[in-house]
């Protein structure tokens, strides 16, 4: 009978998407079919499952850890946040509607249905299915209805393990706290707990690690030590984005949009000996000595241009440009780079236009029709194939379009500028290619790696698993799925 075990937090970012993926490469290498599920994720880092729909990048990076192929059952309902009060809601991985944080109550009831369709699938075609919770279980105030914590636990019948983040303080309070605060059914689920991210000598936090114990009478699954290589692998949040500063190197500058999505176009780009990377916040000016600027893929295109100008960065890349520096806008960066970008049917927002950056002559009009495809393309300029992803609506097109960026099926996709040095895309992934990134940073002028990208995630993964094993008690946990 497959098993399963919920691995949920006292927060949000305390590391559980990190844990699932360790664990789950950890029951894999036991010989398990294991497959991970997050019934509900908040993220606009999507990753585009080979059958056409869309999941959280980190059940992305938890089906690697497992061997597994995408599918839309890992996360049956991602909502992508489009504004700070509403979100698009992707239920097995296509798009259900978009509605404000109170709206969305009242879609939970359905939405169970969907997640429990989810899990059960993912059950009857594996051993162990390991489970990632969304913020904290202690948000009782969210508790009516939920379907991303206790409340899918209680539906599923699965035991849960709580995670405290040591790293940003108060641990055991984090922990005791959370058993205070939630009911006494709930608390009945958690069959133990474990305390991340401790850095220095663990045997310092004995005393406290058995003052949860005897406070909670939870069992212990153990201390883990800070993992240091956790920014090689695909980050979940754009906040985790590692700034890889490398004296001499290219200075390629990443801007921090407000609704920046599938961030981990970067990635690659962090680990090249080469490359110095920066993700740019709010506030700071893009700095003159940038070679390559990266405007990234946003949830709401007009949004972002609007934020974009608060920030001086429209002013900065004029003058980057002026001074012969590049562009590069990926999927709606390469829309913002535009003369104008469109949306008379308010798909996005409001309805109405803004005016793009005009680094590009082309022009954008958002359409409700959603592209979501594993793509093959060849770079232009560089004769190069490689393989990327499209996750977008609207459609693009102007003078620059006779200038590709890529061709894809025979087709043209992108543009570049009659100097060619601003360039636009809409395929995302596309650094992951070892061979394109290589081709596209020399052409650049930059110091190229060796070490190939698939291969260092994995090589890390497999650390991850020996690290959790080393420190955790993973027989013990495996031992409460049920």
């Amino acid at each position: 009978m497959t098993k399963a075990l919920m691995i949920q937090g006292t927060g949000s970012n305390v590391g559980k998407s990190m844990l699932v993926a360790g664990l789950c490469r950890a029951a894999a290498r036991r010989g398990l079919s294991v497959a991970p599920f997050k019934p509900q994720n908040m993220s606009n880092n999507a990753a585009v499952t080979s059958d056409g729909g869309e999941i959280g990048r980190a059940q992305a990076l938890q089906a690697l850890a497992c061997g597994k192929a995408l599918t839309v059952d890992m996360n049956p309902v991602l909502l992508k946040p489009e504004t700070d009060v509403g979100s698009q809601v992707v239920v097995q991985g296509k798009r259900l509607t978009t509605v404000k944080a109170r709206e969305y109550a009242k879609l939970k009831p359905q939405l169970m249905e969907a997640v429990l369709e989810s899990f059960n699938r993912l059950k009857s075609n594996n051993d162990l299915v390991i489970v990632e919770g969304a913020g904290s279980p202690a948000e009782v105030n969210l508790r009516q209805g939920d379907i991303a914590n206790m409340g899918f636990a209680q539906a599923a019948n699965v035991p849960v393990v709580l995670a405290g983040d040591i790293d940003r303080g108060g641990v055991i309070a984090q922990i005791v706290g959370t058993q205070a605060v939630i009911s006494e059914e709930d608390a009945a689920l958690v069959a133990g707990f474990l305390v991340n991210k401790f850095r220095g000598d663990p045997s310092l936090f004995d005393d406290g690690y058995e003052l949860i114990k005897d406070t909670t009478g939870w069992a212990g699954f153990g201390v883990l030590p800070y993992f240091g290589e956790a920014w090689k692998l695909p980050a979940e949040d754009a906040l985790d984005i590692k700034n890889a500063k490398k004296v001499g190197g290219l200075n390629v500058v990443c801007l921090g949009l407000s609704r920046i999505a599938n961030f981990d176009d970067l990635d690659p780009l962090a680990q090249e000996p080469g490359v110095s990377l920066t993700m740019l916040r709010a506030g700071e000016p893009i700095p003159g000595d940038t070679d390559v600027v990266i405007i990234p893929g946003s949830k709401s295109t007009r949004g972002d241009l609007a934020f974009l100008r608060e920030q001086g960065w429209d002013v900065d890349l004029l003058a980057h440009v002026r001074r012969g520096g590049h562009v590069l806008g990926i999927c709606g960066g390469y829309q913002m780079l535009g003369r104008e970008v469109r949306d008379p049917d308010g798909i996005e927002g409001p309805a109405g236009t803004t005016e793009g950056l005009g680094l590009l002559d082309v022009i954008t009009e958002m359409t409700p029709d959603k592209r979501l495809t594993e793509t093959a393309a060849q770079h232009v300029a560089s004769g190069q194939a490689f393989r990327g992803y499209e996750i977008h609506i609207g459609r693009t097109d102007g003078a620059d379009r006779a200038r590709p960026f890529a061709t894809v099926d025979g087709r043209d996709e992108g543009a570049v500028s009659e100097d060619g040095r601003v360039s636009g895309s809409y395929l995302h992934g596309m650094f992951r290619d070892d061979g394109f990134r290589r081709a596209w940073l020399a052409a650049l002028g930059a110091e190229v790696g060796n070490e190939g990208y698939d291969a260092t995630v994995e090589a890390v993964l497999d650390r991850l698993a020996d690290h959790i094993e080393t420190h955790l008690d993973v027989d013990g946990l495996l031992a409460v799925a049920r």
